[in-house]
């Protein structure tokens, strides 16, 4: 019996390896034949761009309509310095100090750029450029270069006027982006002559919008913008990928002086109204109340019993001021002017300086607990020490 069942074990083996030979080498043999697929090469789907999407891989359009427009500004001025230096030692500065001594005078020159913004030779800067300067020369891109005199300045948005003279060539004008509506993301062309190398183009994004409390002006609602703007792109144009001029370039924030991607420019519609007023009046007229506005901290809301922060509150009042006639006082909390809600002193600030000097405003503040209202005869601010 065992000898038949090895001699049946060794056959079932035999039979499992030839039907092994036979399926690796003729499949056909042992199963249906099944026909083979044809090799097909699958193509990535095609990346569809979203609707309205443009594939932008130049500007040069928008620099080539932009750029003749911005111009280089040099300014020069002298500067008083005594013949003899000082010493240190304050006995000797004391002595030397009363013995006559004719001043040398020394030329400091500066440069920076501008935009013209009509055919009668108007020149958009910003007022730092040509602050206290002697002399102001344009040099324009086409290689004519012009005198310019100062039409008026408004130091408080560090906005400035220049006047060229009549040329035989018509002057190239800046297309301006009135009205324009722009957004965080946008790309965006800053225009200059930065360290005095010549007329440069860098390339960005907008950053933020209406940026204030920077310190940089009195009056702040800047585009911020991470295209390079270094000194010398002062007064240059800040356009968008059409080559229309969105705003003035005018700051930059940087301890080391060069750019660190952080750059502002005052939006064209300001400048450009602040620009018809200098031409029309020589100087930008601005409301007053003679108040002085202080933001409401946390220890103000406990300490007067208020729901939320709304409203300025007023810390300071010139006694012979429009606001002092009127019979505001310290302590009042503004809530409205002109039944426009007041959010902080920036935008307060900024609501006095739109009323037009001799209207008559209604202010809504909190005395006591209690609204009521003050009618104000806006004044005229004083204007700024240049």
């Amino acid at each position: 019996m065992r000898r038949y069942w090895l001699i049946f074990a060794q056959a079932v083996t035999v039979c499992l390896a030839i039907l092994f030979v036979v399926s690796t080498l003729r499949p056909q043999w042992v199963g249906p034949q099944v026909a083979a697929l044809p090799e097909t090469q699958v193509s990535p789907a095609p990346l569809v761009a979203p609707a309205g999407a443009v594939n932008v891989t130049s500007y040069a359009n928008a620099v080539a309509l932009a750029a003749p427009s911005v111009v280089n500004v040099y300014t020069t001025k002298t500067v008083n310095l005594p013949s003899t230096p000082l010493p240190g030692d304050p006995i000797l500065r004391q002595f030397l100090g009363q013995m006559p001594d004719a001043p040398r005078h020394h030329s400091s020159t500066s440069l920076g750029s501008g935009v013209i913004i009509n055919a009668d030779g108007y020149v958009l800067t910003n007022y730092h450029v040509v602050e206290a300067a002697d002399s102001i020369e344009v040099a324009l891109a086409d290689g004519r270069a012009l005198s310019a005199t100062v039409v008026g300045a408004d130091p408080e948005t560090d906005l400035a006027v220049l006047k060229l003279p009549e040329t035989d060539a018509p002057l190239p004008l800046a297309t301006l982006a009135r009205n324009r509506e722009s957004r965080v993301g946008d790309v965006v062309l800053a225009i200059g002559n930065p360290f005095g190398v010549g007329q440069t183009t860098t390339q960005g994004i907008i950053s933020a919008l209406g940026r204030n409390r920077l310190g940089i002006n009195t009056y702040e609602n800047f585009i911020q913008t991470d295209a390079a703007i270094n000194p010398g792109n002062s007064g240059g144009a800040l356009v968008d990928t059409q080559g229309r001029v969105i705003g003035i370039n005018t700051a930059i924030y940087s301890p080391s002086g060069g750019s660190l991607g952080i750059g502002f420019a005052i939006p064209i519609d300001a400048a450009h109204s602040i620009m018809e007023e200098i031409v029309t009046n020589g100087s930008v007229k601005r409301g007053w109340l003679g108040v002085e506005p202080q933001d409401i901290t946390a220890e103000l809301m406990r300490s007067f019993k208020l729901a939320d922060r709304q409203g300025v509150i007023i810390a300071g009042v010139i006694r012979d001021g429009p606001a002092g006639r009127a019979g505001v006082r310290v302590g009042d909390i503004v809530i409205a002017i002109e039944n426009t809600r007041v959010r902080d002193t920036t935008s307060m600030l900024s609501m006095i300086a739109a009323l037009p000097p001799g209207y008559t405003a209604e202010l809504a503040v909190i005395r006591a607990g209690k609204e009521r209202t003050i009618r104000v005869k806006v004044g005229t601010r004083p204007a700024r020490p240049n």
